[in-house]
């Protein structure tokens, strides 16, 4: 695939604070690449330099071999859709739309043709003359969509453009953003911290966090195969746990010895071990290669979750099997159920489920204030 842009050792502060530290990315032609990450982790900073909304401190940002820095947004072959769609309410949908096209004194019988295309590809065929403050937040999207494709565009930013949208429109709004990224043979380049959307819908997902790449890959590399406890807590849920690798194939966590698929970490390692809750094996207690004690089990529709208690570890289990709490369950791990990660700076802060987030566990550990 051709590379369209290329980010070099970016670095980008804010009133001295670091946003961007050192950040290296490629992007590719017809690629739908999400940068995903929590509130702060400098995903939206990234895509303002792609876009020229911002000027990076140190590094380069090159588009198609040629550096542009200092080049501003209207002279960049990049369009954005914002959160916030940015609508001329004053107009109706067919202005809307044709404003780009206006501004670059095409000819009528061009505009009307090309309008009445990006309309049909945004199935909003017979609103042209719809005023835009009658629309749905869906609607209202797909405007802001067709008006951003107008001019063909080699490349679409979407920062965050399904913020607004409750959550059936926000699913149906997915499936149609990757079929016309698909259509128009696009690259987009999508912000979102919702690891769901970024899963469902990328090519490439770059998940992100305080202003570095943690990992670049597709959506199953990053799911089946997280670097560092970061990533692995980020998507999705995870059980983390200390271990060793005691040698190819084999690791030890939780005083037992496990058989793995992984291999090339050394002799008698400290590594970190994820399981994800869907691939663990409730068993009767006797044929358990673990043993613990369910301390709450809660219906989610289509499966229990359970928290099981295994020495003081708190174990997320994902399963359509009942168990009830205070039970006494035994746990079987299959080889391709363990993934092995170096340690890295994540490690130990994330792990099991005695809570569902850090903030809980920060605020019992608070030192108490003294009344005054």
């Amino acid at each position: 695939m051709k590379k369209i842009i290329e980010l070099k050792n970016i670095t980008k502060s804010f009133d001295g604070v670091p946003v961007l530290q050192n950040v290296n990315l490629d992007i590719y032609d017809n690629e739908f690449i999400t940068l995903l990450g929590p509130s702060g982790c400098g995903k939206t900073t990234m895509l303002r330099l792609i876009g020229g909304f911002e000027t990076p401190d140190t590094g380069e940002i090159i588009f198609l071999g040629n550096k542009i820095n200092d080049v501003p947004p209207y002279k960049r072959n990049v369009n954005t859709v914002f959160q916030k769609y940015a609508l001329f309410p004053h107009l109706n949908v067919f202005e809307n739309v044709a404003f780009p096209l206006r501004e670059k004194k095409l000819p009528k019988a061009e505009i009307e043709a090309k309008v009445t295309e990006m309309l049909s590809l945004v199935a909003l065929k017979g609103f042209e003359n719809r005023a835009v403050t009658r629309l749905s937040g869906g609607q209202q999207q797909r405007v802001a969509i067709a008006r951003a494709l107008v001019a063909h565009p080699q490349v679409l930013l979407l920062d965050e453009p399904l913020g607004a949208l409750d959550l059936k429109l926000r699913k149906d709004m997915q499936v149609e953003l990757k079929k016309i990224q698909k259509q128009t043979g696009i690259t987009f380049v999508f912000v979102t911290h919702d690891q769901e959307e970024a899963l469902s819908m990328s090519d490439t997902v770059v998940v992100m966090s305080e202003g570095k790449i943690q990992q670049i890959g597709t959506p199953i590399d990053i799911y089946n195969e997280p670097q560092n406890a970061f990533v692995a807590d980020f998507i999705g849920e995870s059980n983390i746990l200390d271990g060793t690798m005691l040698e190819d194939y084999k690791v030890s966590f939780s005083g037992q010895t496990f058989q793995c698929l992984d291999k090339d970490f050394g002799k008698n390692v400290p590594v970190d071990v994820v399981v994800r809750p869907e691939d663990v094996d409730i068993v009767p207690v006797e044929q358990g290669q673990l043993t613990g004690l369910v301390t709450s089990v809660t219906f989610m529709g289509v499966h229990y979750e359970i928290i099981v208690d295994v020495g003081g570890f708190k174990w997320m289990i994902q399963t359509t099997d009942f168990v009830d709490v205070d039970e006494r369950i035994g746990i079987q791990l299959e080889p391709d159920a363990i993934h092995i990660m170096k340690k890295s700076e994540y490690s130990d802060l994330y792990g099991d489920y005695s809570s569902f987030s850090n903030e809980l566990d920060e605020l019992s550990e608070a030192p108490e204030e003294d009344e005054t």
